[in-house]
């Protein structure tokens, strides 16, 4: 497995930004399709975005399309998470995970500990 650790998370006024980071270390970060996933007091654990092992595709739920951006640096293990115009909605606590392509959890084996993060209106 590999272990993950996520960063970046914090309180943001409503249409602003943060930049989550999840640093891995363990096995070969490149192997690995990186996600993120979000949950929300009472609801269920959503999928955000994901990004291939190269970094050439990625996909994101409807919700963040054109406001969240996810990229990976292999040279570092790290992927990112830039959020952008930030809505209230979007508080949650993060998650990112190491695995297979695709948006399913189950397709994740490796997870972290989870970045909160909160949106004032």
């Amino acid at each position: 497995q590999v272990q993950l650790v996520e960063s970046g998370g914090g309180l943001v006024q409503a249409g602003g930004s943060l930049r989550l980071s999840c640093a891995a270390s363990g096995r070969t970060f490149s192997n690995y399709a990186m996600g993120w996933f979000r949950r929300a007091p009472g609801k269920e654990r959503e999928f955000v975005a994901v990004i291939n092992w190269s970094g050439g595709s990625v996909r994101y739920v409807g919700s963040v399309k054109g406001r969240f951006t996810i990229s990976r640096d292999n040279t570092e293990n790290t992927v990112y998470l830039q959020m952008n115009s930030l809505k209230p909605e979007d508080a949650a606590v993060y998650y990112c995970a190491a695995g297979a392509w695709g948006t399913s959890p189950n397709l994740f084996d490796s997870w972290g500990q989870g970045t909160q993060v909160t949106v004032s209106s």
